[in-house]
């Protein structure tokens, strides 16, 4: 095999650990020991492991994944659930998931319950048959203890065992009331959540808590709801439309909207525009989360910022955490942030109200 010695393979051969072993004379598991940065490396002359490294770069050497896998008995992958794949917000949370778990060399796999309630009963046992070695549930309800580590991003994922990232949602209403009190804005409609979302009715409470405490008033009349969650049939800004159309066919007696997030904001600015109103020069508009669409839309939209990438990538730290056995907080709260843009602007006083000059 010392013919090998100057470097050349067969075409098209994979370059294998054994052949760089047969290459510079030494055992298959001198090299494993090497390239895996095992305990016992630190026994091996330095002058070999310079040569192991020297040949793996030489013959551009890639370690067989499924080898690691099998010696380690371990996957190193974790399934994310998500209710969909397609929409902003989890977007921003996966791209946050990927950038913690490449640099830990974790491979992993996104899947989407469509917000079906047998598909979330489901899917966990059936990841657990992918032989993941943790999962990260973004706004999906758990309702049994798991054999793997659990971080879930939102406060809906309850059950045992389970280590979650959320976002102060009282900071959240608290800074969108706020901006618009300061406008000059008492009458201010609200969007509640969609039935059985995960930040509903912690974000409700909140926002009962944050107006009563500012002087803002919360009423039945200028309030609206954005469905269910288990509906899946619409997105968050036909969502956001219908409410708002709702609103408005109620009454036209207000002057700001502070939507559940970006999504039903943007539906309900569509829906506020349609009517023949302004934004903001008759309602001014404002949503949560800033996804990207908030910058580009017509006017763009003044919102409350989660950070969305923030908040994966903490999730997935602490899920990688977890699966090496280290203790970790039950809880990680994040602070949101006020953006201002376009859609938001003062009060000032008229003549006639909105209300009465469609009449």
């Amino acid at each position: 095999m010392r013919s090998r010695a100057k470097g050349v393979n067969d075409p098209g051969q994979r370059v294998t650990l054994k052949f760089i072993a047969e290459y510079l004379g030494v055992s298959p598991t001198t090299v494993s020991v090497v390239l895996t940065n095992s305990p016992l490396a630190s026994t091996i002359a330095k002058q070999t492991q310079a040569r192991i490294w020297e040949a793996v770069q030489k013959f551009q050497y890639r370690p067989n994944v499924f080898a690691r896998y099998l010696q380690a008995k371990r996957t190193y992958s974790v399934a994310v659930l998500v209710p969909e794949i397609g929409d902003e917000f989890s977007a921003l949370l996966i791209n946050g998931i990927e950038s913690k778990l490449a640099e830990a060399k974790f491979n992993y796999f996104v899947e989407s319950h469509g917000f079906a309630p047998e598909e979330i009963e489901n899917y966990p046992d059936l990841l657990m048959d992918r032989q993941v070695e943790g999962m990260i549930f973004i706004n999906t309800p758990l309702k049994k203890a798991l054999p793997v580590p659990v971080v879930a991003i939102s406060d809906i994922t309850n059950a045992p065992g389970v280590t979650r990232v959320v976002i102060d949602n009282y900071q959240i209403v608290l800074a969108g009331i706020r901006h618009l009190k300061g406008l000059g804005h008492t009458r201010i409609a609200f969007f509640k959540g969609p039935k059985h979302n995960g930040d509903t009715e912690t974000r409700w409470a909140a926002l009962v808590r944050a107006a009563a405490e500012i002087g803002v008033t919360v009423t039945d009349e200028l309030t609206a709801t954005t469905g269910s969650y288990f509906d899946t049939k619409l997105s968050m800004m036909e969502r956001g439309y219908n409410a708002a159309m709702s609103l408005l066919q109620r009454t036209r007696d207000f002057t700001a909207l502070l939507a559940f997030n970006d999504g039903s904001a943007i539906g309900a600015i569509r829906a506020i525009q349609d009517v023949g109103l302004t934004i903001p020069g008759d309602i001014s508009v404002m949503g949560v989360d800033d996804i990207q669409l908030a910058e580009f839309i017509s006017p763009r939209l003044t919102t409350i910022r989660q950070p969305l990438k923030e908040m994966g990538a903490i999730a997935a730290s602490t899920l990688l955490r977890r699966i090496h056995g280290e203790d970790v907080p039950q809880e990680t709260v994040l602070q949101p942030e006020l953006v201002i843009r376009e859609s938001t602007a003062a009060h000032f006083a008229k003549s006639k109200t909105v209300s009465a000059a469609l009449d």
